[in-house]
């Protein structure tokens, strides 16, 4: 009778001698107010002692509870009455079959915290409980933030989700209230900020930006929230030149911006470009072709000294892995009237001279003729001046007929807001001096004896023309002014020059052809038994020299 009576007290209680009877579970377990946890658990017992047509229940207790109808936090046998404050949130997530008592708790309360033991149970009265190793948990409060998880990077224009998680929640987890908060969600439908994952197609204005995300647990007070700050990727954009001359308030320039500069001055032009990672920058001359070779790879263009050969435009490109963008403007270099010596030759009966100038901006030319000055497109009986401009250059023809006497004056001025510059032809004794009715009168007056001067004048140009021939290939390429006076002959002339100025129409003339040459004279003339004449400013010597291009 004795032994029926402690048969109950020893299949109800658990000694740590019984054999065959073991659990293995952690001894505590922590987790924060609101969220989930999964306990890992299995056992054994002596099957031999255990007749039984089936497999036993699992039962989860709350150790403390009243033995008097104790209700299972947790139970596989659906006969049982689960206790209320747990009903819902307690789940065994194993089977009996695999010996394996797992515990799920979720939304987890501060009146949770307790220690729970785990009892095995046939059915047929016949229980085992392990009160030699038990549970106890924790309930803490609620301060785990959430973590945000997308693929990075974030490029502008392209989808993106982001998805926001709570780390100690369960997968299931429907207690949990997302919500999304950031400048970047302007665009989005506000019903698409409740969910756990965000669509987000970010643009340019969007980097820098915050976007939060905020966790609301059900049955608590408490809300949770992450913050992090969007790093967007995108290619450059908004380029802009600033000209740092005006150190106070640098000008801003936009594309195709003109910029006028003096020659010799200094500039220094600073790039800029949104763009995110941060762009290369580089000037080019010109356009930037492929795999074109830039003048410098930096922000700063800084010349330092700008000449004319500078004028053109610049180009500044900004590049990253996404893309690249580029700006021009023009320089435009001003400098004053860069003259080319004129040049006259004789057309027919008349005297063709041109002037040719190259200036920034173009200069106005103009033929100072005696006292009078000739410019524009005018003509009259005795005269013709044509003008043109093309580009810096500007050209300028004056056909002179009639009579030239020897007194004549003639230049050409260049002139611009920036300068001036004048060349003189000099006009010597010769053919305009000395037409051909005016030579045998002034031998008639002097007499014989400027008869005897004329021939022997005339024997020594003979001799001056038969040396002049045979040295004229050691003088070929020499300079056509003369060594003594510095004239200008009254042939083309011309000096190299960086930049030709455009090929001008010359009026009609009698041109020799390409087989034939043209050859220089030289003459002297000395008259005995005349007043010789006092020199003044414009003749310094006793004999005058003139070049005279003749056709054969």
């Amino acid at each position: 009778m004795v032994s029926l009576l402690l048969l109950p007290l020893l299949w109800g209680g658990s000694l740590q001698e019984d054999p065959g009877f073991e659990l293995r579970v952690q001894d505590s377990v922590t987790v924060q107010e609101g969220l989930c946890v999964q306990v890992s658990c299995s056992f054994s017992y002596p099957w031999s002692s255990w007749p039984s047509t089936g497999m036993p229940y699992m039962n989860w207790f709350r150790v403390g509870d009243s033995s008097y109808k104790r209700y299972p936090v947790a139970t596989n046998d659906r006969r049982k009455t689960v206790k209320t404050e747990t009903q819902g949130r307690f789940h065994l997530v194993g089977n009996s079959w695999d010996n394996n008592c797992s515990l799920r708790i979720r939304e987890a309360r501060r009146s949770d915290q307790a220690v729970y033991e785990f009892q095995v149970d046939t059915g047929d009265y016949r229980k085992y409980t392990y009160r030699d190793k038990q549970l106890a948990l924790q309930v803490t409060a609620l301060t785990q933030k959430p973590d945000i998880h997308f693929l990075e990077p974030l490029k502008s224009g392209h989808p993106t989700n982001l998805t926001c998680s709570l780390l100690g929640s369960c997968e299931e987890e429907r207690s949990l209230t997302f919500s999304w908060v950031g400048g970047a969600l302007d665009s989005l439908d506000p019903r698409t900020l409740r969910s756990s994952v965000l669509t987000l197609t970010p643009r340019p204005r969007d980097h820098g930006n915050n976007l939060t995300c905020q966790v609301q647990l059900s049955g608590t007070q408490g809300t949770v929230e992450r913050t992090i700050s969007l790093n967007v990727s995108y290619a450059p954009r908004n380029l802009t030149i600033s000209d740092s001359r005006d150190v106070v308030a640098p000008k801003i320039l936009e594309n195709t911006s003109s910029i006028l500069i003096r020659e010799g001055q200094a500039l220094q032009l600073h790039c800029a470009a949104d763009s995110n990672p941060p762009a290369e920058l580089s000037w080019f001359w010109g356009s930037p072709a492929l795999n074109a070779t830039p003048t410098c790879k930096s922000p700063i263009l800084d010349l330092p000294q700008v000449g004319a050969e500078e004028e053109g435009d610049l180009t500044c490109q900004a590049q990253n892995w996404l893309g690249s963008q580029h700006i021009s403007l023009h320089l435009s270099v001003l400098y004053p009237p860069r003259l080319l010596p004129p040049s006259c030759s004789w057309e027919g009966e008349g005297l063709h001279c041109h002037c040719s100038s190259q200036a920034q901006p173009a200069p106005t030319l103009r033929w100072q003729l005696g006292e009078g000055l000739l410019e524009g497109n005018h003509s009259n009986a005795s005269w013709t001046v044509t003008s043109s401009s093309a580009g810096p250059w500007t050209n300028s023809s004056l056909s002179l007929s009639g009579p030239l006497g020897s007194s004549l004056r003639l230049s050409c001025e260049a002139r611009n807001a920036h300068g001036s510059q004048s060349a003189a032809v000099l006009l010597l004794s010769g053919k305009s001096a000395f037409p051909a009715g005016a030579v045998p009168a002034a031998l008639g007056g002097a007499g014989a004896m400027a008869l005897v001067s004329l021939s022997l004048c005339l024997l020594f140009f003979c001799l001056v023309k038969a040396r002049r021939k045979q040295a004229s290939g050691s003088r070929e390429g020499l300079d056509d002014e003369d060594p003594v006076m510095g004239t200008v002959a009254w042939g083309s002339r011309k000096k190299p020059w960086p930049d030709s100025p455009p090929a001008q129409e010359a009026p009609a003339r009698d041109a020799p052809s390409s087989g034939e040459q043209q050859e220089l004279h030289y003459a002297s003339f000395s008259f005995q038994e005349m007043k010789s004449r006092e020199p003044d400013e414009d003749a310094a010597g006793t004999n005058e020299y003139s070049e005279i291009k003749t056709s054969k």
